[in-house]
């Protein structure tokens, strides 16, 4: 079975393991514990410490661009007072982060899989002698 690019991207974009598209990226019953692996193919989701690093970036930026941004432009322009837009500021800068973390760590596989997709179990092969596994 080889794991290509467009599925990365779809299972990334839909909260699913890279590998081998299984539902259970987070541990059931709870909104922010993710498995150390895929309960299904075993792939490990906990790579190196800070690794979701990334992850916490990429919320940052949509946070940004999403939300924040339209609320100093609404401000700016004078459609929203001053207490409204900080209000809403603070608003969103507390509640859309929490709504997207767990898309963040999937998307923060999607990314690095679709850099390193030979590093997916699925699209493994061997190697010959000498023969680097990142080229």
């Amino acid at each position: 079975m080889n794991v290509t690019h467009g599925q990365i991207i779809t299972r990334g974009l839909t909260n699913r393991c890279p590998n081998c598209g299984g539902h259970r990226l987070f541990k059931e019953g709870t909104l922010f514990v993710l498995n150390a692996g895929c309960p299904d193919c075993g792939l490990k989701f906990e790579k190196d410490d800070g690794f979701y690093l990334g992850a916490m970036s990429l919320n940052y930026g949509v946070t940004l661009v999403v939300c924040l941004v339209p609320i100093a432009l609404l401000w700016y322009n004078k459609v929203v007072g001053d207490r409204w837009a900080a209000g809403l500021a603070i608003g969103c800068a507390l509640v859309v982060p929490a709504l997207l973390y767990r898309s963040s760590r999937s998307w923060q596989l999607m990314l690095y899989y679709s850099f390193f997709p030979q590093h997916l179990p699925a699209n493994r092969r061997e190697l010959a002698a000498g023969e680097d596994e990142n080229v």
